[in-house]
């Protein structure tokens, strides 16, 4: 029989519950445009394809005019906000299995420096790059609508609404190429990240977010999926021994992260829930967060509820009455819409907010209570201590503290895993801390290669 919680008779600081909606957040959730995002979503299906091997000087098909098309929309929105935003576009040569010959593969990036804490950094993220059937078929027409057109709007989308507003970390809008041919666009942003000392919180990478239909028919525009690797992709034998005993496993920063998502989406978006997966990405596929995760930053995949796979991969053709290709009339603009809100409500919070809590550890065996202690965060007027069954997916209790270390009295650490959040005095609260190194979310990269 489950022991009851017992009620905390000491004065809060902050008041229990989630954290307050912000009307600032909320602002930028409602500036999000349909128009633009079918706009964009035009404008790079016109470029006829967009596979990494394909034309790089043509003024109007190609990659190379799908790339300097996206800098030069980033560059625009930068005189619209005072030059707010740092437009770079860092190429990394590439050979490989589907790069036969070197080719320079980029990353698209528009940097909104923060005000406070600018070394601090929360990404967004979706590729440019686009292909038929045959993987290496870099002349056929490849509209990529929704793969991933449908990301790389989302992207552009919230850079447009969020370069209006200042925040005190820094927000990347990245457009990546390479994805099909290797995720190497992922490894450009990767390493740009490492080299520039970047201290990633988040990578909310969107690939395939704007369809609703089904390859079985099925209609879904109410859900979208969030997968989160559950533990590490860089972890120490030591760290690995350590938490298979004390627990982990689903309490990465990235999976925190999902979490995170998919309270912001109860909090903002109306109509569209996250559905959290407990999987790095869809069953033996892959995408550009994973390049994140090998460089040990947070990272998660935003896909849409339900996929269409004659649209995914294929060429543009029609077969005993059924059409195939990823044509533009298979992106379901409202519910590209809604992800892109989802996406902005993220990215604005995650910036307002304080860094979540490093050195986050937790005491009591042998104990009826539970010890919780943290580093103190810069710009946090407090913290929230959060507690959940071990077999729980979202954190069920939680008690606001206003420093470290607090007793929680008749909570035994046996039972529940705990966690800390950062709370600013308008009350931002960053994502929820698992305690060592399971759960840190600032983990020490490797050297660029």
């Amino acid at each position: 029989m489950r022991r009851l919680l017992p009620l905390f008779a000491a004065p809060l600081l902050i008041a229990a519950g989630p954290a307050p909606k912000q009307p600032e957040v909320a602002a930028a959730v409602g500036e999000v445009s349909p128009a633009r995002l079918q706009a964009t979503i035009t404008r790079l299906v016109a470029f006829g394809t967009r596979h990494t091997l394909s034309d790089r000087t043509s003024p109007t098909r190609g990659i190379g005019a799908a790339e300097r098309w996206a800098a030069g929309e980033f560059a625009e929105m930068s005189k619209a906000c005072g030059g707010c935003l740092e437009v770079q576009v860092p190429k990394t040569s590439f050979t490989g299995p589907r790069i036969p010959t070197p080719t320079d593969v980029g990353a698209i990036l528009a940097i909104q420096k923060g005000t406070s804490d600018p070394n601090r950094v929360i990404v967004i993220s979706g590729h440019i790059d686009s292909r038929v059937s045959d993987p290496m078929n870099a002349t056929s027409d490849a509209p990529g609508a929704n793969d991933d057109g449908s990301g790389t709007a989302a992207v552009i989308e919230a850079a447009r609404v969020l370069s209006k507003h200042k925040f005190p970390a820094t927000i990347v809008y990245a457009v990546l190429e390479g994805e099909e041919q290797g995720l190497n666009g992922g490894k450009v942003l990767a390493a740009y990240a490492r080299d520039h000392g970047w201290v990633v919180e988040a990578d909310l990478n969107n690939d395939i977010v704007g369809n609703t239909h089904g390859s079985s028919g099925a209609h879904d525009d109410t859900h979208v999926r969030v997968f989160s690797e559950g533990t590490k992709t860089l972890e120490s034998p030591a760290d690995a021994k350590t938490r298979r005993y004390n627990g982990g496993e689903v309490d990465s920063p990235s999976r925190n992260m999902a979490r995170f998502m998919d309270q912001t989406a109860d909090r903002y978006v109306k109509g569209l829930d996250v559905v959290m997966v407990y999987r790095t990405d869809r069953f033996g596929r892959g995408g550009d967060q994973t390049e994140m995760l090998n460089a040990g930053f947070p990272a998660v995949r935003i896909t849409e509820a339900t996929e269409n796979y004659d649209r995914q991969h294929q060429d543009v053709r029609t077969e005993n009455g059924r059409a195939y290709g990823d044509v533009a009339s298979g992106v379901d603009i409202p519910y590209l819409a809604q992800v892109t809100r989802l996406n902005v409500a993220a990215l604005a919070s995650l910036a307002r907010a304080p860094a979540p809590p490093e050195g986050v550890k937790i005491e009591g065996a042998v104990s009826p209570d539970t010890k919780v202690s943290w580093s103190p965060v810069a710009g946090a007027s407090g913290y929230r201590i959060h507690w959940r069954s071990t077999t729980a997916p979202q954190w069920e209790h939680s008690q606001a503290a206003a420093t470290s270390p607090v007793t929680l009295k008749g909570v035994v650490i046996d039972d529940w895993f705990f966690g800390v959040s950062a709370v600013s005095a308008a009350g931002d609260e960053s994502p929820v801390v698992f305690p060592g190194p399971a759960g840190d979310f600032i983990s020490p990269a490797p050297a660029a290669k």
